[in-house]
């Protein structure tokens, strides 16, 4: 299976890889997730869940670009972010580490799924559970240097306030990621062609 097979699995109709970037970067934009506000410098949403199941279907040529595109249009503006903000100083602002983070793990997953690393839940949840930590050093690392909280030292540090809050939720997103790239898988080669 080519990269081409897989944008059209995901796709559907649209044949266009310009236009399928532009969807998929509009699926994982925050404004399609509910955002949970905590009290941290972060907020809770479906993006990471979003990322790693986009890097499952792409490949990840296709998957870092949608997640860059995915950047782009909420840092000019586009409400795509959490709590539907968008603009230069929110994406460059306390979470810019982890839309790096975002672009790293899809491209990640997307090597899996490009070397069929993916077909089987254990070699999907690897996949998931690396992207996931990658997401995860990238944010913290940046948060720290935006807000000036040590990284893991301290009562307050980017670790405690950006990655601690989020361990349950993700690794239920990361198991319930790594189970989709196998199905949509199975789902594919069960199609007569």
């Amino acid at each position: 299976m080519t990269d081409a097979d897989a944008a059209a699995f995901v796709s559907a109709q649209v044949d266009d890889d310009a236009t399928t970037l532009f969807l998929l970067s509009l699926h994982c934009s925050g404004k399609l997730w509910a955002a949970i506000a905590t009290a941290t410098a972060e907020h809770i949403t479906g993006q990471t869940f979003a990322v790693l199941a986009v890097g499952g279907v792409l490949g990840s040529r296709r998957a870092i670009a949608s997640q860059a595109l995915y950047w782009l249009l909420g840092a000019i503006g586009l409400p795509f972010y959490a709590d539907a903000s968008g603009g230069w100083s929110r994406a460059t602002g306390s979470t810019f580490g982890y839309f790096i983070g975002f672009v790293v793990a899809a491209g990640i997953v997307g090597w899996y799924a490009d070397h069929r690393n993916d077909r089987n839940f254990v070699m999907s949840l690897s996949a998931m559970a690396l992207s996931t930590t990658v997401i995860y050093v990238f944010g913290a690392v940046w948060l720290a240097h935006s807000t000036g909280y040590p990284i893991a030292s301290g009562e307050t540090n980017a670790i405690s306030l950006g990655v601690a809050p989020f361990l349950v939720g993700d690794a239920l997103k990361l198991v319930l990621a790594a189970m989709v790239s196998p199905v949509g898988w199975a789902l594919y080669y069960a199609k007569p062609r």
